[in-house]
C-alpha cells in the first residue's frame, strides 16, 4: 500500500515512510492511495474475537509488504497488555440504544493510549532496523502529550518534545507530562493557546533543514497511523452491538477531528456507520463550519474540557480532500486562504457530501456540567467533561432524529478533570491506583514564549547531538 499527501505535491510513501515522517514534505497530511474494502461477512465475523485479534485484521492490509504479521501482532499485544480493562475498549449501556465506548482504560486514562501506544513501538522498530535516532515533536492539548510521554519515556531511540498550552490544561494532565521521570521527556509550556503550539510543530516540520538535521517525526494525530490505529474500535463497537447486521451512529468529542476522521474511515471501509456526529465544547468551529460552509477561526475559549479548546482543526484537511474528490488543487486553495485570512468557503458540493455523513452539535460550559450532573443523578455513571459534551450532542441527535443505536466515544476518565466532576456532582473522583501518587512526583518542565525561534533553539540544544541518523 502506499500513501498520497493532501497537498498533491510529495510522491507517494510507504507506510514506514509515513509513520516516521507524520507530515507530508509538501506540507500536506497522508492517506491511503486506496482503502481496504471489508465485506459484511468478513465484519460479522470479527464477533467474539479479542480487541488484539480484531486489530490484526484490521491493520494488516495497511503494513502488508513492510511489516510481518506475527511482528505485527506482537507488538499489538503488548500494546494493550497494560490496559485495565480485559476487553481494552468496553461498552457502557447508559439506557436504551445510549452506550458509551470506555476509550480510558489506558495507563494514562485517555483514548490517545490506544493508538500512542502502538505507535511507540512501531516506532521504536523502524528506527532500531535503521540505526537511526529520532526527535518526537508534538503539540497537545492535554491527553496526546502525556500518551506520548507514557508510551516513548525510556526507549533508547528517540528525544521527545511535548508542547502544550501553559495554564490551559488541567492538574492532572500537567502533572502527567511533567513528572516522568524519564531523560528522554522534554516538557514544554508554552505562554498560547493549543492552536499556537500546533503551529510551532507544523512550522518545524515545513522547516526542511531542521527537519532533516533533527530527523523529526510527528506524533500528533497528523501522524496516519494514529488514525488508522484508531478504527479498530469503530469496528469492535459495532460488532459487539449487532454489525453488520445493523447500522450504528457514533457521537465523537472532536477538536483536532482525528479520533472522528478515524470513524470515517472505517466507514470508507466497508463498516455500515449510520450517522457520524461530531460534538464540539464553545470552541465550535466545526459545527459552525458544517452548518453554514465558511471556516472562520476565532479566538480559543478556555473550557472544562481542554483537549477540545482547538479552532484550527489539522484533521479536517483529510476530509476536505476527500469531499473534494482528492483535488489536491482545490484543498491547497483552500489552505492558503486559512493561511492569508483564517478563514475559508467551503464549495457547496464538498459541503452536502460532509452533510449526507456528518452532524454536528455544540454544548455550552453550563449544559456540559449539567449533562455530568444528569447522567450521575439517573444512571450513576461519571462522565468527563469531554464525553459529557458528546452525551449532550447525543441527546440533540436523539431529538431530531437518529433512531439507530448512538455509541459516544468515552475520551478520558473522569478523574483526569476532578475538579469539573467535583463541580457538578460534589464528588471529586479518586486516581486509579497506579497513578495515586502522581501529585507526589517531581514535576521537570520549560515554560517558553509563545516564540519559533525560542522553542526551535530549546529543542535543538537539548536533542542528542550527532546521531539521528546513525544510532546502534
Amino acid at each position: 500500500m502506499k500513501y498520497v499527501s493532501t497537498r498533491g505535491e510529495a510522491p507517494p510513501a510507504s507506510f514506514i515512510e509515513t509513520l516516521l515522517a507524520g507530515l507530508a514534505p509538501d506540507g500536506g497530511l497522508y492517506l491511503p492511495q486506496t482503502y481496504p474494502q471489508f465485506a459484511k461477512n468478513a465484519i460479522a465475523s470479527l464477533a467474539g474475537r479479542s480487541y488484539a485479534e480484531t486489530a490484526q485484521s484490521i491493520l494488516m492490509p495497511f503494513v502488508a509488504g513492510e511489516i510481518e504479521s506475527h511482528v505485527l501482532r506482537g507488538m499489538i499485544e503488548a500494546a494493550y497488555a497494560n490496559f485495565g480493562h480485559k476487553a481494552v475498549a468496553p461498552l457502557a449501556q447508559l439506557e436504551s440504544n445510549l452506550f458509551v465506548l470506555e476509550l480510558f482504560h489506558g495507563p494514562t486514562l485517555a483514548f490517545k493510549d490506544l493508538a500512542m501506544q502502538l505507535l511507540a513501538r512501531l516506532i521504536d522498530l523502524a528506527l532500531k532496523t535503521r540505526r537511526e535516532r529520532a526527535t518526537i515533536i508534538g503539540a497537545t492539548s492535554g491527553d496526546t502529550g502525556a500518551a506520548a510521554i507514557e508510551a516513548f519515556r525510556g526507549l533508547s531511540q528517540v528525544d521527545v518534545f511535548i508542547l502544550y498550552p501553559h495554564g490551559r490544561v488541567s492538574e492532572v494532565q500537567r502533572r502527567q507530562m511533567t513528572a516522568s521521570g524519564a531523560g528522554n521527556i522534554h516538557a514544554i509550556a508554552v505562554e498560547g493557546t493549543f492552536d499556537d503550539a500546533q503551529a510551532c510543530v507544523k512550522t518545524m516540520f515545513n522547516n526542511n533543514r531542521l527537519r532533516g538535521e533533527l530527523n523529526l517525526c510527528g506524533v500528533n494525530s497528523i501522524n496516519l497511523a494514529r488514525i488508522l490505529f484508531q478504527t479498530v474500535y469503530y469496528f469492535t463497537s459495532a460488532v459487539a452491538l449487532g454489525g453488520p447486521h445493523r447500522r450504528i451512529s457514533y457521537i465523537v468529542p472532536t477538536g483536532n477531528f482525528g479520533d472522528i476522521f478515524a470513524g470515517w474511515m472505517a466507514k470508507r471501509m466497508g463498516l455500515p456507520i449510520d450517522r457520524l456526529v461530531i460534538a464540539a465544547n464553545s470552541n465550535d468551529i466545526l459545527a459552525r463550519a458544517l452548518a453554514g460552509g465558511r471556516y472562520a477561526v476565532q479566538p480559543v475559549h478556555a473550557t472544562q474540557s481542554p483537549s477540545m479548546d482547538i479552532q484550527v482543526s489539522s484533521n479536517f484537511e483529510r476530509l476536505l480532500f476527500e469531499a473534494n474528490g482528492r483535488d489536491a488543487a482545490a484543498l491547497r486553495g483552500l489552505m492558503e486562504g486559512l493561511r492569508q485570512s483564517q478563514c475559508f468557503t467551503i464549495p457547496q458540493g464538498p459541503l452536502d457530501t460532509m452533510r449526507a455523513q456528518f452532524d454536528a452539535f455544540s454544548a455550552s460550559e453550563e449544559e456540559t456540567t449539567q449533562t455530568i450532573a444528569k447522567i450521575w443523578h439517573d444512571t450513576n455513571y461519571l462522565a468527563d467533561p469531554h464525553t459529557a459534551v458528546a452525551l449532550s450532542a447525543a441527546r440533540k441527535s436523539r431529538a431530531q432524529g437518529i433512531s439507530s443505536p448512538c455509541v459516544v466515544l468515552g475520551t478520558a476518565h473522569p478523574a483526569k478533570f476532578p475538579a469539573a466532576i467535583g463541580h457538578a456532582t460534589g464528588a471529586p473522583p479518586s486516581l486509579p491506583r497506579h497513578l495515586a501518587d502522581l501529585f507526589e512526583r517531581k514535576e521537570s518542565y520549560t515554560i517558553l514564549p509563545n516564540d519559533q525561534n525560542e522553542i526551535v533553539d530549546f529543542v535543538r540544544a537539548h536533542a542528542s547531538r550527532g546521531s539521528h541518523r546513525a544510532a546502534s
